[in-house]
């Protein structure tokens, strides 16, 4: 498994076709199945829907290690212009959250998730730069938009587990984000019947599910 940095998922809507040479996969990612693309126009690329608003985790004490981390989030976003935002701390299954809250964040967010994932690649080099070993990752996400995806991420997950040991064969989910990787990843890590493992380049690097045995 790889994929181990915290880039940190992700206005989407569900998975869909991207355009890619001449061929458009299906939304849940195929083994290498898909159409010869013919000369007329193809379908834009259609991410999944981030889901529907989720309740706001439980305010989490925050420990010491924490705080120098949300100052120096909350600086990076002073100084990008984003406005009257609150950074709080939470803690999920897949690792530990920076929630940045606000009145207006669609450009925190980016399109798919893009602007988030790189500031959360940039936020977390400061954090562990000259940090050898103990290296700590925090997933900076934005009105729970990213915790939504991860919630969606795990359930797709478990739908291509079924589908790979049903098949018998590997299954080859659409390209992802790093952060997005991972949580595939890591739902599927103690499984013992399937394993993950990441193919192709970016950003066309994608999860392959594969049978054991």
């Amino acid at each position: 498994m790889d994929d181990n940095q915290q880039p940190a998922g992700e206005g989407p809507r569900e998975y869909g076709q991207r355009r890619r040479g001449g061929r458009a996969r299906r939304p849940s990612g195929g083994g290498g199945g898909a159409g010869a693309g013919g000369g007329g126009p193809r379908p834009p690329r259609r991410d999944f829907d981030a889901g529907p608003p989720r309740p706001r985790p439980a305010a989490m004490p925050e420990p010491d290690s924490v705080k120098p981390a949300r100052e120096l989030l909350e600086q990076i976003l002073e100084r990008m212009g984003v406005t009257g935002a609150r950074v709080r701390y939470y803690s999920r299954t897949e690792g530990e959250y920076l929630e940045v809250d606000g009145p207006d964040l669609a450009n925190l967010i980016g399109r798919h998730g893009h602007t988030l994932e790189a500031l959360n690649l940039i936020f977390n080099n400061i954090v562990n730069a000259g940090v050898k070993k103990d290296r700590h990752y925090f997933t900076i996400d934005a009105e729970g938009y990213r915790a939504r995806r991860a919630d969606l991420l795990k359930s797709l997950a478990l739908q291509t587990l079924e589908r790979a040991i049903r098949e018998k064969r590997p299954i080859s989910l659409e390209p992802m984000l790093p952060s997005e990787r991972k949580v595939i990843h890591l739902a599927l890590a103690d499984n013992p019947y399937v394993s993950t493992e990441s193919a192709g380049v970016e950003p066309e690097r994608r999860v392959v599910v594969s049978p054991r045995g």
